[in-house]
């Protein structure tokens, strides 16, 4: 038996990824959480890129270079972010998003 995926069922598992993601961004107060939620909302966005890039044109290589972008500025985000939990980490000892406003001060 072979299955054959069409462009709407990545289409509808990227749409189900970002609906996750934004659920997890909008209800986290953890900052970790709330990280996560933001790494789904960026693979989503890469699935269609790659989706709709193997549907229109096929075996072109040039349809990866955005997802790169995208796992490369991900991961710079990361990063950044991680570096920020660590330091509000150190000096409240919780993850809390309250926290983090506390540091423009």
């Amino acid at each position: 038996m072979t299955s054959h995926l069409t462009l709407q069922h990545y289409l509808v598992f990227s749409a189900l990824l970002f609906c996750i993601g934004t659920y997890g961004l909008l209800t986290r107060r953890n900052l970790i959480g709330m990280l996560m939620a933001v790494e789904l909302i960026l693979n989503a966005a890469a699935l269609n890129f790659v989706a709709f890039h193997h549907y229109l044109y096929r075996g072109d290589p040039a349809g990866a270079i955005f997802p790169l972008f995208i796992i490369a500025i991900a991961a710079a985000e990361a990063a950044i972010i991680l570096a920020i939990i660590i330091v509000i980490f150190r000096h409240r000892h919780r993850l809390d998003v309250n926290d983090a406003v506390e540091l423009k001060h």
